[in-house]
């Protein structure tokens, strides 16, 4: 496993983090049990991820607890995160907090988030409750933090292209993937501010699922996003496994991702142990060679309109 600094925190994270959220939730999604779902998190630890993001949202907050039981807490950094979908407040803020350091089984997060943030709620969140969370920071609670986008509504960035310049976060969440590259414009300013970067969305239907691919891609042809003459439309990503050493489309992804300057932690979810193995081996690889990386960069350097989700 490699590891980064983990921006101003000063945090040393494995590149690879353990997504307990996305379409498998650890394995819960599929039925999978809690033992099983626990072993994946042993699994992560024991191949040397030390990153773990999950949420209250997620339900999975227990499972981490557990799974990260036997380990000594300085050993292991934890990401979660406050709702912002549903009625929020300072009381709620730090009742959750409770709720999450009890599942947990810790008496401190690394990096406490606020979940899903819409363009329009930043100011009254950064007003009302953010206080809450640099009192959490101060009483020991918190270290570090964060905030995550809602991707899926807010496919251009736009509440992190707001909140930036204001300085609040120590960590952003941002969706980024071949198919929607357009978070690059961020890392600038997080490069400045060295604020740390963890990636969603680097895998989803799309770039896991061959069909799925070939719909998005006409989507953006459709949009005007990706010019047709400029990939082909029936095998859209087939000259990146023609021109690389990439096992796949999935591996070729998370390498994409992993080696975007400006990002530390790319997340990664499975409830399937040899998935899991795959995935870390991915985003140990060294980079797409280089003509491959500023090929993907060229056909996608206007689409925005989907997550590949």
């Amino acid at each position: 496993m490699d590891y980064v600094t983990f921006g101003r925190t000063g945090l040393n994270v494995s590149v690879m983090g353990l997504g307990c959220g996305g379409p498998s939730r650890i394995g819960m999604s599929a039925d999978k049990s809690e033992a099983e779902s626990v072993d994946i998190v042993r699994r992560a630890l024991d191949a040397g991820v030390n990153f773990i993001d999950t949420a209250e949202g997620y339900g999975t907050e227990g499972i981490v607890g557990k799974g990260i039981a036997s380990v000594a807490r300085d050993k292991v950094i934890i990401s979660s995160k406050k709702s912002c979908s549903q009625e929020i407040s300072p009381e709620l803020v730090r009742q959750s907090i409770e709720a999450s350091l009890s599942e947990l089984g810790t008496d401190y997060i690394d990096i406490y988030n606020l979940h899903g943030v819409r363009p329009e709620q930043y100011a009254i969140l950064r007003d009302e409750i953010l206080p809450t969370f640099t009192e959490l920071k101060d009483e020991g609670k918190i270290r570090f933090i964060g905030v995550s986008e809602l991707f899926n509504v807010d496919m251009t960035h736009q509440m992190l292209l707001d909140s930036l310049p204001e300085d609040p976060w120590d960590v952003v969440m941002v969706g980024f993937n071949i198919l929607n590259q357009s978070a690059r414009g961020l890392f600038q300013q997080t490069l400045e501010k060295n604020v740390a970067v963890q990636i969603m969305f680097a895998v989803r239907r799309a770039l896991s699922q061959p069909e799925k691919l070939r719909e998005a891609v006409q989507t953006l042809i459709s949009n005007g996003q990706v010019e047709a003459d400029e990939i082909d439309v029936n095998d859209p990503l087939g000259f990146v496994l023609k021109e690389s050493d990439a096992t796949g489309i999935v591996d070729a992804a998370y390498r994409f991702c992993r080696y975007e300057p400006g990002v530390h932690v790319v997340l990664s979810g499975t409830g399937n142990p040899d998935h899991l193995q795959s995935n870390i081996d991915s985003l140990c690889r060294p980079p797409l060679p280089e003509p491959v990386v500023q090929k993907l960069r060229h056909i996608f350097r206007h689409a925005d309109a989907i997550t590949g989700q």
